[in-house]
């Protein structure tokens, strides 16, 4: 198995998340505006009229463009199903992603039952099913987490199977 903390990685990682996150961002935004200025509007007397400077169409650009740019992020993540079919790429494709969603889930399952226990056992009620039952899902558990791996295909069944249910 690789070595998943190898600084040389993370560094380029690191590289790679300020590049495009924030340089290459920017650097994106300063070109475009100043291509399509001087390359577009400059040349034409119509456009030159709305625009008269770089620092209005500037001013006009930026007052257009992030309200318009924040709305389409939101629809993005809020509004379409975009986002969602991209996370569940990333889950697939993810192992540890995917793991721990499954152990999310599968914390879940014993919580609830280990919760109706002790509201039952609080009650002064009999909890011998619910025991039982807790046993039962233990046992499952234990079984699929020492039969799976990350480079078995268990999570990704399990994760099916969560679809479906």
């Amino acid at each position: 198995m690789a070595k998943t903390d190898s600084l040389p990685f993370k560094l380029l990682y690191y590289f790679r998340a300020g590049w495009g996150l924030y340089f290459a961002f920017i650097f994106a935004a300063v070109n475009t505006l100043t291509v399509t200025y001087f390359l577009a509007i400059d040349n034409y007397p119509a456009l030159k009229s709305i625009f008269p400077s770089f620092e209005m169409y500037i001013l006009i650009m930026i007052s257009i463009g992030l309200p318009l740019l924040t709305t389409l992020g939101y629809v993005h993540y809020r509004r379409s199903p975009a986002y969602s079919s991209e996370t569940g790429v990333m889950i697939r494709a993810n192992p540890y992603m995917r793991r721990t969603l499954i152990n999310s889930e599968l914390n879940v399952q014993m919580n609830i039952k280990m919760s109706q226990i002790l509201m039952k056992i609080s009650n002064n009620e009999d909890a011998k099913e619910e025991m039982s039952e807790l046993k039962d899902i233990h046992d499952k558990i234990n079984e699929f987490v020492n039969e799976r791996k990350f480079s078995n295909n268990k999570d990704l069944d399990y994760l099916a199977k969560m679809k479906e249910d």
